[in-house]
């Protein structure tokens, strides 16, 4: 599966928006993922993760343990453990920080996988390498569904991405002049109160 394949399925499920958005980061696209609408639909997040989990398993081989960050890496997070043969485990934000918690447990020979949706920035990533840093186990590598970046996120350990494509995205306060006069959407969840 090649990046267009991705789009292509993020377009059947109306996934891929156009509009002036306010991204996780603060910045702003004129193209926004609503992965959402793809993890609601099993049929699609098995296609885009049966992919995925192929590609790491080339790239990283054999993993005990996939973790993932709430909320992003929840469905993604389960879904690779489950191609993967492996368990399933994700982090929870406690006191604006990252942890694990509610028994999940890593043995010093876990090989572990952190799992994530879309990767813009990297810091979801990063947050969760550090979650991960007390606990046993050794962090192999990244997954995500598709690095919006390109590969220019610093996401803290190697990453494998089933699409990697680099959107355009903007300081608030330097945008084109196309995406100015729209008015800005934060279809994300981060920062909600």
């Amino acid at each position: 599966m090649n990046s267009q394949d991705v789009l292509d399925i993020f377009r059947e499920a109306g996934a891929l928006l156009e509009g002036h958005f306010i991204l996780s980061s603060g910045r702003r696209s004129p193209v926004f993922l609503q992965k959402a609408l793809i993890f609601s639909r099993p049929d699609l997040s098995e296609r885009l993760c049966a992919a995925l989990a192929d590609r790491v398993r080339e790239t990283l081989g054999e993993i005990d343990v996939v973790a993932g960050p709430a909320i992003g890496g929840i469905i993604p997070g389960y879904e690779m453990a489950r191609q993967l043969g492996a368990r399933a485990i994700f982090a929870e934000r406690t006191d604006g920080k990252l942890s694990f918690r509610r028994g999940f447990s890593l043995s010093p020979e876990d090989r572990v996988l952190i799992a994530e949706d879309i990767v813009t920035t990297g810091l979801s990533f990063r947050e969760t390498v550090e979650a991960l840093a007390p606990l046993p186990g050794r962090v192999v590598g990244g997954s995500c569904i598709i690095d919006r970046s390109g590969g220019a996120a610093e996401v803290g350990c190697d990453l494998v991405a089933l699409a990697s494509i680099k959107f355009p995205d903007y300081a608030p306060d330097d945008l084109p002049a196309d995406l100015a006069p729209l008015p800005a959407v934060k279809p994300g969840s981060r920062g909600l109160a």
